[in-house]
């Protein structure tokens, strides 16, 4: 059976005030959508304002801009996704089995409060949905509580970018918290590889993560697979 996925993205395209540029890590969305699309199944991209998604920079240098990369920044229709997203309110929680919060640092600053975001990501939860993120893309999951007022990840295990991979990538004074202590405040049991920028996931019932960049195919395909059994 085809399901619908949510892909949420940034539209962040700065460090806080800085001229430092950020933006969607692009891998950590064509990497998950190659998966996807494979089984058949419909996608559809949002970001917190709508409209227009900036790119990392970093993400489209070597040895980021891999195959899948290339295949969508050379695709005028993929791009075209990009250009123009939906925002939360146009978004029928409903009609989705499952979303997927892709990472780069702008989305520190623009989806841990996106009410719309919650709600979304709540109502998917609470009626038996796939919640995933990779990477930087757990700063979604930060602030959303379910109907009994708990935050999702309370009590639940979970990855994404570690304090040791914002210290190697050298943007600890760059970016507004520590989200792996923000994750582990709200009650979630954090986990992470034994060594920085390996591929690694984490499952915790109908919660998948990835910890970073290199792990959006592992997660993309734990998703399918908790699709598949459902």
């Amino acid at each position: 059976m085809n399901r619908r996925i949510l892909h949420v993205v940034t539209n962040t395209a700065h460090f806080g005030n800085s001229a430092q540029p950020t933006g969607l890590w692009l891998s950590e969305l064509t990497h998950a959508w190659d998966v996807f699309a494979a089984s058949g199944h419909e996608q559809r991209i949002i970001s917190p304002k709508g409209g227009r998604v900036p790119l990392d920079p970093r993400a489209l240098k070597w040895p980021m801009r891999d195959a899948s990369t290339k295949a969508w920044l050379a695709d005028p229709a993929k791009m075209a996704l990009l250009s123009s997203t939906d925002c939360p309110t146009d978004i029928n929680p409903d009609d989705y089995d499952a979303i997927y919060f892709t990472g780069g640092h702008g989305v520190m600053w623009d989806f841990p409060d996106n009410e719309g975001l919650q709600a979304i990501t709540r109502a998917l939860w609470e009626k038996g949905g796939v919640v995933s993120a990779v990477c930087h893309g757990y700063c979604g999951l930060l602030n959303t509580r379910l109907a009994d007022g708990s935050f999702l990840v309370r009590g639940r295990k979970i990855t994404g970018f570690s304090w040791t991979e914002e210290r190697l990538a050298g943007v600890t004074r760059e970016i507004p918290y520590n989200a792996e202590a923000q994750m582990k405040a709200r009650g979630a049991f954090y986990e992470k590889a034994l060594l920085p920028f390996m591929s690694h996931i984490v499952t915790d019932g109908r919660l998948v993560t990835g910890q970073n960049l290199f792990s959006a195919r592992a997660t993309a395909r734990k998703v399918v697979a908790l699709l598949d059994r459902a």
